[in-house]
């Protein structure tokens, strides 16, 4: 899919892996808006501090973005090279180097070599396409199995307005505002505030409610660029009928990538949806889902293809969620295995134990406490996830 007035590449750097894409570089032909949302890590890598400095003015018209070193953890030396790594590829494009967001992802506490991306960034500059959006996909990819992309195209005051986004992500992934890395390009004219909002709360309603391990990463970023290309009438605010048709738009393509992302969890091989109904609040249920998500032994349960519904209740019962246990309620899709807070026997528990078989399932759980409602992505734990992690640096 061609987004107006957009181009992406992605080149071998040698910045950390010989033989492989870790160099992306993406650009608009004019200054666009700007949505963006960070980790909310107290540990944030330069890139990230950089990047919320930079959205302060509201425009971005590039991208730059490397794999194999997340220049976390890296003082003032991190941040000089996160800003000359911006200024390398705004001299490339002949842009202001205010106008070019960066980031990474990969190690932690390594400072960054200039040399590859100094030897690389003309070649990458000068292979922008039309076309490389794919190319840039792979070139943000970690311990991911494969790239990550959706996109949509739907029609504003009769013009065509398109959406193209990318992502990363395997582990490290429970994250408080998106995922480790998230590309957005769209030719919406749209004016900045509003698509903030749309990127915002795109993500609270995707990227915050999966995980894969519990763990958030330093360099959490979702970025959108909207270069108004479609040359539809500006959206804002005064207009909430477009505005509501381009923000369900935006999330429906994070959720699609949130869904990717746990499915290539590191070491995963099921896809799970935790879904609490009647808490009594928004926030009980949060905390119910994300806490039985979490769980390793609920999560190495799943990948046991193990029924043991006690792992679960067991788990709810630390979540500070609010609830009575005679009260509660576990089905695994439509297998129900507790009621009123008991199992309900052998053959519910073969007929739950048989929905553990399948590569996706949804684990629901009724607190009896409330009409709060929510569902959050997990995956299981494998004994890969333990080897790709235990090796990561190798």
């Amino acid at each position: 899919m061609k987004v107006k007035g957009f181009y992406a590449a992605a080149v071998q750097a040698g910045i950390r892996y010989k033989d492989r894409l870790d160099l992306g570089l993406l650009y608009s032909h004019i200054p666009a808006a700007v949505g963006a949302v960070f980790t909310r890590s107290v540990v944030k890598a330069a890139p990230v501090l950089l990047g919320m400095e930079r959205l302060r003015a509201g425009k971005a018209q590039a991208i730059v973005v490397n794999s194999g070193n997340a220049n976390a953890c890296t003082g003032e030396e991190g941040m000089r090279m996160a800003r000359s790594v911006g200024a390398l590829a705004a001299h490339a494009l002949k842009i202001d180097e205010e106008l070019v967001q960066v980031a990474s992802t990969g190690v932690i506490g390594a400072q960054l070599d200039l040399t590859p991306f100094a030897a690389a960034m003309p070649k990458l500059a000068d292979s922008l396409s039309e076309d490389g959006f794919d190319e840039l996909a792979r070139a943000i990819m970690t311990t991911d199995t494969v790239p990550k992309i959706a996109s949509a195209t739907i029609s504003i005051d009769g013009a065509e307005v398109n959406l193209l986004a990318c992502a990363k992500g395997a582990g490290m992934i429970m994250p408080n505002m998106a995922t480790m890395l998230c590309f957005a390009i769209t030719d919406a004219n749209i004016d900045q505030p509003a698509l903030q909002q749309a990127v915002s709360s795109g993500a609270d309603l995707s990227f915050n409610r999966i995980t894969v391990d519990g763990d958030t990463s330093t360099n959490d970023t979702v970025l959108c660029l909207a270069n108004g290309a479609a040359g539809n009438p500006l959206i804002d605010e005064s207009r909430p009928e477009q505005l509501a048709l381009f923000t369900a738009a935006l999330h429906g393509i994070f959720k699609d990538l949130a869904r990717q992302i746990v499915r290539d969890g590191e070491g995963a091989t099921k896809l799970v949806t935790i879904r609490i109904e009647g808490a009594a609040t928004q926030e009980d249920a949060v905390n119910a889902a994300r806490t039985i998500a979490n769980s390793p032994l609920v999560k190495t349960a799943f990948f046991g293809e193990d029924a043991n519904w006690g792992r679960i209740i067991a788990a709810l019962g630390r979540s500070g969620a609010k609830f009575q246990p005679e009260r509660v309620a576990i089905a695994f899709d439509d297998a129900l295995l507790v009621e009123y807070g008991f199992g309900l026997g052998k053959e519910a528990e073969a007929a739950a134990t048989q929905v553990l078989k399948n590569k996706e399932f949804t684990v629901t759980v009724g607190l009896g406490a409330g009409a709060a409602s929510i569902e959050m992505l997990t995956c299981d734990l494998s004994c890969d996830y333990v080897k790709i992690n235990a090796n990561y640096r190798s």
